[in-house]
C-alpha cells in the first residue's frame, strides 16, 4: 500500500466525515452476493420480489450482512490500512434493489486501549434523502506514524 494511502490515528480528528460513497445495488449484485453467502438458497426474500411479497414485505431487499459489507467498504475506503475490528448495526428499514443509497459516518471518538489506536465512528446507509435505513457503530484501528 502506497504510504500516501495509509491514514494515521494522529492525523483523525473528531466529528471528521466519512464518505460519501455511493452504491446502488442491483438485483444482480445481491444474486451473486447471496450465491457466494449461502450457494443452497433458491429464491429468497432477498432474490425474487413475488417471495418477498409473500413474505409481507414491499420489496427484495437486501440481505443485512449485504449493508454491513457497504459500511466495512465505507470504513476500509476511509481507513485503507485500518482494521475493522467492531461493527454493531440497526436495521431501520428495509434496503431495496437497484436505488441508490449513500454511505456516511463521522468519527466520533479516539483513544489508545491496551496498546491499540482505536477510532470509533458512527456510520450509516442512507437513501438518497438522507434518510437512514441501516445506522451502525464502528471500531477501527489505525496505524500510528511512531511505529513506522
Amino acid at each position: 500500500m502506497a504510504k500516501e494511502n495509509v491514514r494515521y490515528f494522529e492525523d483523525v480528528e473528531l466529528g471528521e466525515e466519512l464518505g460519501p460513497l455511493v452504491k446502488v445495488p442491483t438485483t444482480e449484485a445481491v444474486r451473486q452476493f447471496c450465491s457466494v453467502w449461502d450457494p443452497e438458497v433458491g429464491a429468497s426474500r432477498f432474490t425474487d420480489e413475488a417471495t418477498a411479497r409473500k413474505e409481507g414485505l414491499p420489496h427484495a431487499l437486501l440481505p443485512g450482512i449485504m449493508n454491513m459489507s457497504y459500511l466495512i467498504t465505507l470504513l476500509t475506503t476511509w481507513a485503507p490500512a485500518g482494521q475493522v475490528r467492531k461493527l454493531d448495526t440497526v436495521f431501520r428499514q428495509p434496503v431495496p434493489h437497484n436505488k441508490s443509497v449513500r454511505l456516511v459516518g463521522i468519527v466520533t471518538d479516539k483513544n489508545v486501549v491496551d496498546g491499540e489506536n482505536r477510532v470509533e465512528c458512527d456510520v450509516s446507509l442512507q437513501r438518497e434523502d438522507g434518510e437512514a435505513m441501516v445506522t451502525g457503530k464502528a471500531v477501527v484501528i489505525l496505524p500510528s506514524r511512531e511505529s513506522r
